[in-house]
């Protein structure tokens, strides 16, 4: 699948061009010869011999960056000045800051907000530890906690190499829901060690949201600090995506006419994204679901699964999927299935897979950038298609979901993240497009539809004191 021109490789090249002859009109042609995309062309300074633009390029990759420079380079008369990379010119100094919320401009306000004032407010948590929720940032603050094992498609780059993706996921919970998160970026990938960290800096955070951090590690890590914490502690990478999967799939279902009851299910992908979506779906009422690894159909009787534990990642997904006994490649089980869903690996199924599928197919191949099949080739024979790509309709994003659950859960006090609360939000952000806007490709709404985060946030305050996670009556912050 050829790779289109993308913001993500934007590029702005300073020029020098003869103020006469057909030197403009070449630079375009250049970069468009070149498969890329001009996006901007500005001139900056005007002489009588000479002219200075900056001309703004998409590209497909870095490489192809390189070659469009080149290509600008070599027209006659024209001299390349700075090429500036516009991503890492964002990401310069950092995305996020610390504000303070009060000015202080003389010494009233400097003894308030620090010494002495500050003693008295300290000793009136310490009197009263709730009041912490009152008195400071800790009722809206998050820690987005990583090791850097599993970071986006990239893999184990560490935590240094992932605190760019951290701010990025702050910015966007200020953005999007007006909470203040922090990047955490533990140097160390001991279960043991990250358990004991997150627990010791807990007191001054109301959420705990685990990034990209590997399977089937981020399960244990996620189930222990539930378990130590009297605060919420998700992973967005096993939750947050399934909440939008199950959005998106409700939606998807409605266009079809078809039912979660009676619907078959297959599955490409049985780590942290696959599990957590399965659960979710059996929890929605999803009755006949299979899911291939690496080694094919997960059931009962495969040979390394035989006598796998019930509790272990696999082994749960070989006890309580795949009713009919499902056996053999993925290939093979996704004839006559209603939904492919994958969370795998580029180019698993092909066109042929996607037709030997029942009558109006749903296909969700996520695998990000590349998916398991191209979705262009799906849309021929499947009646829905989505992708995690922002370039094909109905994108599956996380930011859908993180930051109104985290609002819901911040407002209501919750102690925890539950199953209830998780159906509440898919449920609310299905609900997002209107029956007047429902079709194939508008199954999902908009990253940037202002109604996304505030009808998440009000599901989830909303299911969080009958599911007995609330700690107070739910109210806005």
């Amino acid at each position: 699948m050829a790779t289109a021109p993308s913001v993500s490789y934007s590029i702005t090249a300073r020029l020098e061009v003869p103020a006469s002859g057909t030197a403009v009109s070449q630079l375009t042609t250049a970069v468009e010869s070149s498969g890329g995309s001009v996006t901007g062309l500005d001139v900056t300074a005007s002489g009588h011999e000479k002219l200075r633009i900056d001309v703004t390029v998409a590209a497909s990759s870095t490489d192809h960056a390189d070659e469009i420079v080149q290509k600008l380079r070599g027209i006659e008369g024209v001299e390349l000045g700075k090429v500036s990379d516009r991503t890492f010119l964002m990401h310069l100094g950092g995305k996020i800051e610390m504000a303070s919320k009060h000015p202080i401009r003389n010494r009233d306000d400097l003894s308030m907000v620090y010494t002495p004032g500050v003693a008295r407010v300290c000793m009136a948590i310490a009197d009263n530890p709730e009041d912490a929720r009152r008195l400071t940032i800790k009722r809206n603050s998050v820690a987005v906690v990583t090791d850097g094992s599993a970071v986006l498609g990239l893999g184990n780059i560490g935590p240094m190499a992932a605190l760019p993706v951290m701010e990025g996921k702050a910015a966007l919970f200020k953005t999007f829901a007006g909470i203040d998160a922090w990047p955490i970026c533990l140097d160390t990938q001991d279960s043991d060690a990250i358990v004991e960290i997150v627990k010791a800096i807990a007191p001054g955070f109301a959420g705990i949201n685990l990034e990209d951090i590997s399977a089937p590690r981020c399960f244990e890590i996620e189930a222990r600090l539930r378990e130590a914490l009297d605060i919420p502690v998700f992973h967005d990478d096993q939750h947050g995506t399934a909440i939008v999967v199950l959005a998106a799939l409700t939606n998807a279902l409605r266009v079809v006419d078809k039912q979660f009851s009676n619907v078959r299910v297959v599955m490409s992908g049985a780590g942290a994204a696959g599990t957590a979506i399965l659960k979710l779906l059996l929890a929605a009422g999803v009755k006949h679901a299979v899911v291939a690894d690496i080694h094919g159909v997960v059931h009962a009787d495969r040979a390394d699964l035989i006598g796998a534990a019930p509790d272990s990642p696999l082994g749960w997904i070989a006890h309580n999927t795949n009713p009919e006994g499902v056996t053999g490649t993925l290939k093979e089980a996704v004839v006559g299935a209603d939904i492919f869903i994958g969370v795998s690996a580029p180019n698993v199924l092909n066109g042929e897979d996607v037709a030997a599928m029942a009558d109006d197919a749903i296909v969700f191949a996520l695998a990000n950038p590349d998916p398991e099949v191209d979705p262009a080739i799906a849309r021929q024979t499947a009646a829905v298609v989505a992708t995690g790509r922002s370039d094909f309709p109905n994108q599956i994003n996380n930011v859908l979901v993180f930051p109104g659950v985290f609002r819901g859960l911040l407002d209501s006090q919750s102690r925890t993240v539950n199953t209830e609360m998780m159906l509440a939000a898919a449920g609310a952000l299905a609900d997002v497009v209107g029956s007047d806007e429902l079709n194939a490709n508008y199954i999902i709404p908009s990253v940037f539809n202002d109604k996304v985060a505030g009808a998440v946030a009000g599901a989830v305050r909303a299911a969080a004191k009958p599911s007995g996670a609330a700690v107070t009556t739910p109210t806005s912050a």
